[in-house]
């Protein structure tokens, strides 16, 4: 049982390793670029799927796939859902007849003096911004 085990470790290593050398650009050819997050190939707006929260129980939802969304943005004055669709990495909806884009940002970049600090946030407008860190 146990040489067994030994030479299946041994096919798994072998196996693994055939894996990166076939990885292996030619000679002469350059490799083509890393991908790390294959869903963000495929929607590029993934990362900003979920929830994100903001100041006094505010909160941005962002749900759906391949470029066609819902949308919950929870202000104090309640929930509201809007239809959203992908534009890059970025997710746009109409509110109150106007366009809004959610675009990935930093804490700074939400324009809020709360958030300032956080890393990993998005921003609707100035002043109106969600984290997840």
């Amino acid at each position: 049982m146990k040489k067994n085990t030994i030479r299946l470790n041994h096919i798994v290593l072998a196996a693994a390793v055939l894996a990166s050398v076939a990885g292996c650009s030619k000679p002469g050819v350059a490799p083509g670029p890393a991908v790390t997050n294959p869903a963000s190939v495929i929607d590029p707006a993934a990362p900003l799927l979920g929830r994100w929260s903001g100041p006094e129980g505010t909160f941005l939802l962002v749900e759906g796939e391949g470029g066609k969304y819902v949308v919950t943005v929870q202000n104090l004055d309640g929930p509201r859902t809007f239809d959203a669709k992908g534009a890059g990495d970025s997710v746009t909806f109409v509110r109150d007849g106007k366009t809004m884009t959610i675009k990935p940002t930093n804490g700074a970049g939400t324009g809020m003096k709360w958030l300032a600090k956080r890393k990993d946030c998005v921003v609707i407008e100035a002043g109106e911004g969600f984290c997840r860190d």
